[in-house]
Order: C-alpha cells, then sequence, then structure tokens
C-alpha cells in the first residue's frame, strides 16, 4: 500500500486527465486524503478560482515550484 507523497495544506499543480472536462488554470491546495484506488494515493484538491473541491489520483499531480518572493 502506497502512502501519501502529498501533504495536507501544500499547493500542487493540476494536470487533468479527462479531455473535454479542463480544470481550472494554476495553483490547488491539498484539502485531504481518500482512500486508495487501484494501490494509488487519492487526494482532495481545491482551486481558488472554482468553488467545488476535485478528487485527484497522485499521478496527475506536480510539486509547484516555490515562487521568489520580492
Amino acid at each position: 500500500m502506497a502512502s501519501h507523497k502529498y501533504k495536507i495544506g501544500q499547493t500542487i499543480t493540476f494536470a487533468s486527465p479527462m479531455r473535454g472536462r479542463a480544470a481550472a488554470p494554476g495553483e490547488y491546495e491539498i484539502v485531504d486524503y481518500r482512500p486508495q484506488q487501484d494501490g494509488e494515493p487519492i487526494y482532495l484538491i481545491k482551486s481558488v478560482l472554482e468553488k467545488h473541491q476535485r478528487i485527484a489520483r497522485e499521478s496527475d499531480l506536480k510539486n509547484q515550484p516555490a515562487t521568489a518572493k520580492r
């Protein structure tokens, strides 16, 4: 059983695997963990650009690079 790579509260990038149902661009936040599916960790994620939350497989997420503060 794989453990979750990302932590709750972490900012990530989501690459939607569904054609025709594009996700909002930009950053997402890990909101919660969900039960694994087919041995892959699942997350509940949220974008500030959308009112709803999304379910995402770990393979559809990427680390969000840190932005330099000025």
